[in-house]
């Protein structure tokens, strides 16, 4: 068994629990899920992506290697000067203006999230802060791909935009390169620790899908 499947196997009920079975997942998938739900999930995702780029850019200050450098600079850039811009004009798509994405507030849940993952990044080296990411972007990339499968929600409606997003080629490279990464650092790492690192970052995955769903 790889590294990555290992960290995932031991932490198997709560990822089941944060991206199986949480009902804000399972409203995207039959389109269920309210818009107010929704709404508040995008605006927190927004702000969450912004401290995201920070974590990333640590990440690339603290890599010596020059493809692992590389790669960094390159989430960095396609987050920020992609994904980001994407995310405003899906917003706007669905009558949620950049004044809502900029002046809200960012909920408790979402700074937690954030400064765990930045304190993560600024007190361990770049083997570790790859674990604490790997909930997240792993996370995605199996819900875009499963909920593609059995998306049921109608052609254009939030609800499958959203699956469409995360159900994307390039997602999936990079997501593959993570767990690639993850699987050749076992031997430089404290098994326990990233275990660590990785079930806590899963934690919040879980607790970011709560409080969308309980609007908090």
């Amino acid at each position: 068994m790889s590294f990555a499947e290992s960290l995932k196997k031991n932490n198997l009920s709560l990822w089941n629990k944060a991206h199986v079975k949480h009902p804000f997942i399972e409203g995207i998938q039959d389109g269920s899920l309210e818009f107010e739900k929704f709404k508040h999930y995008m605006i927190q995702d927004y702000k969450f992506l912004i401290e995201y780029c920070r974590v990333i850019s640590v990440a690339i200050s603290k890599s010596f290697d020059h493809k692992i450098m590389s790669f960094w600079s390159k989430l960095l850039d396609e987050t920020l000067n992609s994904e980001m811009t994407l995310h405003e004009s899906f917003c706007l798509d669905f009558g949620i203006s950049k004044e809502e994405l900029y002046n809200s507030e960012t909920t408790l849940g979402t700074k937690s999230y954030c400064n765990y993952l930045l304190s993560t990044a600024y007190k361990y080296d770049i083997e570790y802060i790859s674990c604490s990411l790997l909930p997240c972007q792993w996370g995605y990339d199996e819900i875009g791909r499963r909920l593609a499968k059995k998306n049921k929600t109608l052609e254009n409606s939030f609800h499958s935009r959203w699956i469409q997003a995360y159900n994307d080629v390039e997602y999936q490279e990079i997501t593959n390169w993570l767990i690639n990464y993850v699987d050749s650092i076992q031997q430089k790492v404290d098994n326990k620790v990233a275990n660590e690192i990785f079930q806590e970052a899963l934690e919040f995955e879980y607790l970011f899908w709560e409080s969308s769903w309980n609007l908090k």
